[in-house]
């Protein structure tokens, strides 16, 4: 059974926005605090920002003040919209729980060109 579902993802040039999306199963958004994650090509997965149920946030130093994660409980969806993209936030983006993950989801590779 499909949990995690991420797109949104594409090519863009330095400076660009794009918008992920997460859909996720109900029975784990509704409970849990939600996260992006991120692996670049030859580096291990990490973190990007989390939400809690209530709407708190959390980000990574590397993209504070440039990307904002959401969520939209009626919709079991998550997202996190992102600008003034760097050619250094190219990589694979995932969405999981914070918390307790359940099985990755294929990601969505989001590259910025220089």
């Amino acid at each position: 059974q499909v949990q995690l579902v991420e797109s949104g993802g594409g090519l863009v040039q330095n400076g660009g926005s794009l918008r992920l999306s997460c859909a996720v199963s109900r029975i784990i958004f509704s409970f849990n605090i939600m996260a992006w994650y991120r692996q670049a090509p030859g580096k291990q997965r990490e973190f990007v920002a989390h939400i809690s149920t209530s709407g708190s946030t959390n980000y990574a130093d590397s993209v504070k003040g440039r990307f904002t994660i959401s969520r939209d409980n009626a919709k079991n969806t998550m997202y996190l919209q992102m600008n003034s993209l760097k050619p250094e936030d190219t990589a694979v983006y995932y969405c999981n729980t914070f918390v307790d993950k359940v099985a990755w989801g294929q990601g969505t590779q989001v590259t910025v060109s220089s």
